[in-house]
């Protein structure tokens, strides 16, 4: 090497070296400020990237990682805000507060911004989306008040906003970037849902006073941005923004026209509908529930009719053209006359959107249009079977199917109360009814049967779907389990996604569950079902989030009813010995390693032990 290129190498290893002593100042700054259980950090080391929780590239930090680790009090200035190649923070489930630094500004490499579940207050610094690289923000759970700052729409690369559980007040200012996650439930927030986030569920807006799609109508208010039901949002605050110009009555008139048409236009389909068409095919129109379908995709009304399945005869083999019945017991009907039922979107799920089928009759059917189906229509028919050979107490029952080539449906018994996820993850709001400790001890009971009950069929058998949303509730919130055994047949090309949160370490393919990875799936749903926490509200990210981890460091360091949800603080008097019984249950079945872990029978047996002890009221036997 010349003694030229020798003096650059050393002038550049002198600066490295230097930028990396800064970054190890910056780590010992925040270790020596926070207070709590001491960072296992070995400081007599001169690198801080072997320290735990912290990842270098090229010599920097770029990485720090350090949920559910125990800290409490404030960042200080100097620390974080000076590790300048900082791309991935995650500092969630501690009990840090304070406000953030302002030298969070210079961070203009961070792309991951993870602080909830901790304590941090203040208003929501501006210059957080001021960083050109930030890609996800979320500050859910901790004591943030003021405004939402006007200026997200300069985080041009944000897809993730999760403001969630705050004190938040004022309106929602007018997003204009694409966002694939929002969520500000559960603060003070009032006013009009902007049209931009009128996509987004009601559960990213519950909690506040707010009105507007997807929540209730606003009640003609014409200073709310997006009160007129056609015409473009005005302005806040502009002064005249309680007339309609004349564009907007245009608009309207046009739109109700159009509206007209477009309802004829559905009438004269409809009364086109015959049994059979030539060349024997069923009417070749719109997909299952397209109307339905159509408004969950467009944001518009979740009530429509159900229009009729596309069913060609390409691919081979005749095609169904009307329902594959496994049980009659729910009443008489063919496929027209579901096509024909009034439609609700019930939501958007792993393996499909499901949607309530209300028939005149009175009949209620819950009708789930499968999407991304795999296998031929011969292994489809004989799984479906399977499945509707299936007979527990809390298991979902299967009425029927429906195979075209272009559709599938699944229709089974509707549940009135919905899923547990919304159940527990949804309205925190004021008008919430507390899920006490024996209501949960028993849904819990009901879905370990369930599963069990389905690994009892053969030693291949396992749900393959496990979590929240899968569990369904009757009127007296018994437990039923739905989207059993449709893994398999279903693309694993998305798969490995959906049940990310609840998927046990081992498992690489969706569409191959064991078990074994099922006791897995059912341990993380006990722990949400204790801990109210979701393990699925980071599954775009690219962390995650591990709910074992954190209840392991939480149990390792406190008390074990430190994990409760706060909901049951006032049952932990004569219920907490058997909620930490039932917590020991969903570590065990949290095992790292599949032999580690029980078989469900003997999990549903210790939980019917703990579910007798609590007089959880389950009239199910099975």
């Amino acid at each position: 090497m010349k003694k030229g290129s020798l003096f650059v190498f050393f002038l550049f290893l002198a600066a490295v070296t230097s930028d990396l002593d800064s970054d190890r100042r910056a780590l010992l700054l925040l270790r020596n400020s926070v207070r709590g259980r001491p960072l296992l950090w070995n400081t007599s080391a001169s690198s801080p990237c072997a320290w735990h929780g912290v990842h270098c590239d090229s010599g920097r930090v770029t990485t720090l990682r350090l949920p559910g680790a125990g800290l409490f009090g404030s960042l200080p200035l100097g620390g974080i805000g000076n590790l300048t190649q900082l791309q991935t923070l995650s500092l969630r489930f501690n009990s840090l507060s304070g406000p953030i630094p302002s030298d969070f500004s210079n961070l203009a490499l961070l792309r991951y911004l993870y602080l909830q579940g901790n304590a941090f207050s203040g208003e929501i610094p501006p210059f957080l989306f001021t960083l050109p690289s930030i890609i996800r923000i979320n500050l859910g759970e901790n004591r943030f008040s003021g405004r939402i700052p006007d200026n997200v729409n300069n985080a041009t690369r944000l897809v993730t906003l999760y403001l969630e559980k705050n004190q938040l007040t004022g309106s929602i200012p007018e997003i204009t970037i694409t966002l694939q996650q929002f969520n500000v439930s559960s603060n003070q927030l009032n006013g009009s849902v902007p049209d931009s986030l009128s996509g987004f569920p009601q559960s990213a807006f519950e909690g506040n006073t707010l009105c507007g799609k997807p929540l209730n109508p606003c009640e003609g208010d014409a200073e709310t941005p997006n009160s007129p039901p056609v015409s473009p949002p005005s302005p806040p605050g502009k002064k005249d923004s309680d007339k309609l110009s004349a564009g907007a009555i245009a608009g309207i008139v046009i739109g109700s026209v159009a509206g007209l048409l477009l309802l004829l236009l559905i009438i004269f389909c409809l009364c086109r509908k015959k049994k059979g068409e030539e060349n024997g095919q069923p009417r070749n129109v719109e997909a299952p529930v397209a109307a339905a379908t159509s408004a969950a995709v467009h944001k518009e009304s979740s009530a429509a009719n159900v229009p009729p399945a596309k069913a060609s005869g390409s691919g081979g083999g005749a095609v169904s053209k009307d329902l594959t019945f496994f049980v009659k017991s729910f009443g008489e009907f063919d496929l027209d006359g579901l096509l024909k039922a009034s439609a609700e979107v019930l939501g958007k799920g792993t393996v499909g959107s499901s949607y309530k089928a209300s028939f005149e009759h009175g009949l209620v059917v819950a009708v789930k249009r499968l999407r991304d189906v795999v296998v031929p229509e011969k292994d489809f028919r004989e799984r479906l079977q399977v499945l509707g050979s299936m007979s527990h107490p809390n298991l979902v029952t299967l009425i029927a199917y429906y195979f075209s080539p272009d559709e599938k449906l699944l229709v089974s018994e509707y549940m009135s109360r919905g899923s547990l996820s919304a159940l527990l993850h949804g309205n925190k709001g004021n008008g919430r009814a507390p899920l006490n400790w024996e209501t949960r001890a028993g849904i819990a009971l009901g879905a370990a049967r369930a599963i069990s009950y389905l690994h009892s069929r053969d030693s291949t058998t396992s749900h393959g779907n496990i979590k929240s949303s899968n569990i369904l509730l009757s009127n007296s919130y018994e437990a039923k389990v739905s989207d059993y055994g449709l893994a398999p047949i279903i693309s694993s090309t998305s798969a490995p996604n959906r049940i990310d949160g609840y998927r046990a370490p081992e498992v690489t393919d969706a569409r191959k569950i064991s078990q074994k990875a099922d006791v897995y799936s059912f341990g993380v749903l006990i722990l949400e079902l204790l801990t109210g926490k979701s393990p699925t509200h980071q599954q775009l990210t690219e962390e995650g989030v591990d709910l074992p981890r954190w209840v392991q460091s939480i149990t390792d360091q406190q008390s074990p009813s430190q994990v409760f949800d706060p909901e049951l603080a006032g049952h932990q008097s004569e219920g907490n010995e058997n909620m930490i019984r039932l917590l020991k249950i969903a570590i065990s079945c949290t095992a790292q390693y599949p032999d580690s872990r029980p078989f469900m029978a003997d999990v549903t047996r210790l939980i019917e032990e703990v579910s007798h002890s609590s007089g959880s009221p389950n009239p199910i036997s099975g």
